[in-house]
């Protein structure tokens, strides 16, 4: 029977103990059954809904591109391809028009 790797460390010695299992090398411990349960990452829209990869959200307001003089409108239209958990834009979508971009939850409504 193998074993999952390390979700900290992705060290491939991970043994087991009665029902968790243990890294020897970061010395992390985890419950197989629970981290399962906790990778889902979601994201809060403008209005408070929730947000999943493959919505389709609309901007809310007017937002800049960083390092050009291109301004998406208000309404342009984006698909969630990812959420990542970070601090600052955590969708990565693919926008009409403009292409692959990172956005702020806050600045989008689930469509």
């Amino acid at each position: 029977m193998s074993l999952p790797p390390c979700p900290q460390c992705d060290s491939q010695y991970v043994y087991q103990d009665q029902n968790q299992l243990i890294c020897p090398e970061c010395a992390y411990e985890w419950d197989p059954n629970q981290i399962e349960e906790e990778e889902a990452i979601t994201a809060k829209d403008a209005n408070g809904t929730e947000l999943n990869e493959g919505d389709k959200v609309t901007l809310a307001k007017d937002l800049k591109v960083k390092g050009s003089s291109m301004v998406m409108k208000i309404g342009t239209k984006a698909v969630i391809r990812r959420i990542q958990d970070s601090k600052d834009h955590e969708l990565d979508c693919k926008v009409d028009g403009v292409g692959e971009m990172m956005v702020t939850a806050k600045f989008v409504k689930k469509a």
